[in-house]
């Protein structure tokens, strides 16, 4: 019997669509609607549960993208067989994607056991919530925001993609929080930052989600659920993904990082007086 019904998934779509690029954490968000939804948080198909809907997060992200996703597909395919186009930057920006991909796929193979154990706590996605919030101030407050999209190195790419190791360790620190904040770190303007973000995420939550169907489908949920679940998560997800390229262009993160501060000291109350169990 599924652990997960029609009603649930809805819930978890909408919170999967509206945090996954938000840069308040997506994984703390839907441990905490689990949390209240009385769902098993540590069950592997309730984990797989999760990763799956995400699929439809970065279907949204192939789909608003999809015109600079094919031109760097181009350029990629152009670079291999063509010397002389393996001087344009999106082949190179090709590229740089693929490896800065390769540490969070290490990372997640090493860690796995942590990630679905002891690291998946209300604990940690509090305390994340908290100390990402610090992160993104400093971001905030001493990044430069000079260089344009154009302008960026394999070494940011690198930076911006192992920052996901983060995220991933630490549910509540956010993956587009962490990535966004090294960008800025790295002197990128907002919207350069938070494009690099969504490209970036597209390899690395796909694999998630591939990674782990087996065991959504595989731990007795209903595919029905699964199916409306990623539906309604691309739906919210590609709505806030035009939002937050909007918002950034003319706001810093401040009402985020307020936000999270919050959202985690509630979640400590909550977790402290028994509502939540971690």
């Amino acid at each position: 019997m599924s652990v997960i019904d029609i009603g649930q998934s809805v819930i978890l779509g909408v919170v999967e669509g509206l945090t996954e690029f938000l840069p308040v954490s997506s994984t703390g968000h839907l441990k905490i609607a689990e949390g209240f939804l009385g769902i098993p948080v540590e069950d592997e198909a309730v984990v797989g549960f999760t990763a799956v809907i995400q699929m439809g997060a970065i279907a949204a992200v192939l789909v608003y993208f999809f015109r600079d996703i094919a031109r760097f597909a181009a350029a990629w395919g152009r670079g291999l067989v063509d010397p002389r186009a393996r001087q344009e930057h999106d082949y190179k920006f090709a590229w740089w994607v693929i490896f800065a991909t390769l540490p969070i796929v290490v990372a997640g193979l090493l860690f796995q056991s942590l990630v679905k154990g002891p690291l998946a706590s209300l604990w940690v996605v509090a305390v994340s919530l908290i100390a990402g919030s610090a992160v993104m101030w400093a971001a905030d407050r001493f990044g430069t925001g000079k260089r344009a999209e154009a302008d960026a190195t394999l070494s940011d790419a690198m930076l911006v993609g192992g920052s996901q190791i983060l995220a991933l360790l630490f549910p509540g620190f956010s993956r587009s929080g962490a990535t966004i904040s090294t960008g800025l770190l790295r002197g990128l303007d907002r919207v350069a930052a938070t494009r690099l973000s969504f490209f970036l995420s597209i390899p690395a939550l796909t694999g998630a989600g591939l990674y782990e169907l087996k065991d959504a489908l595989g731990g007795g949920l209903d595919p029905v659920p699964l199916l409306i679940g990623t539906v309604v998560s691309f739906a919210v997800a590609y709505a806030s993904i035009a939002w937050l390229l909007k918002f950034v262009a003319r706001h810093t993160f401040t009402a985020f990082i307020v936000y999270r501060v919050i959202a985690g000291l509630a979640l400590l109350g909550l977790i402290t007086t028994g509502v939540l169990t971690a």
